[in-house]
């Protein structure tokens, strides 16, 4: 298994988030375990495809997500295109911190990473966190690290 560089990055609340801004056709759909938790787990795979991070196969993935003490449905922000086909997900643990954010291939530099983390932003201020963290491999070929210094995030030590 090959080793990654992890760098731990925060974003304070206290600073301005603006609204989240969906791309035209994407809304943000209620997390519906039964109904989505599939799909989700094929966007991680297909997120992750080409590095970024690692899915184990669902029936491994599922339970220990669904069974972790900081899984919340409420925290799982689902975007789905007009046909309700899953482009872009944020798994959140209660902690505030983000496990997961995914966007399909075909939907990013649309906007659509950034929206779900204003959501996700929105969400944890209502909850009265002071702030989000995330983890991210250093070399993460699709760009995450570079949208969450745009959004705010520092790095920080782990």
């Amino acid at each position: 298994m090959t080793e990654h560089l992890v760098i731990r990055m925060r974003r304070f609340l206290a600073d301005p988030v603006p609204a989240p801004v969906w791309p035209a056709g994407i809304r943000l759909v209620p997390f519906e375990p039964d109904r989505h938790a599939e799909a989700v787990h094929a966007l991680l795979v297909e997120a992750y495809a080409r590095g970024g991070g690692i899915v184990e196969p669902f029936a491994i993935w599922w339970p220990s997500l669904r069974d972790n003490s900081e899984y919340d449905p409420a925290l799982v922000f689902v975007a789905a295109d007009e046909q309700g086909k899953i482009v872009g997900l944020a798994q959140c643990w209660t902690s505030a911190f983000v496990k997961d954010l995914a966007v399909a291939p075909s939907m990013r530099r649309h906007g659509l990473g950034s929206a779900l983390l204003h959501q996700v932003f929105h969400a944890f201020r209502g909850r009265g966190a002071a702030s989000v963290d995330l983890k991210v491999h250093a070399d993460n070929p699709s760009g995450a690290l570079r949208l969450y210094r745009s959004l705010g995030f520092k790095e920080v030590e782990s």
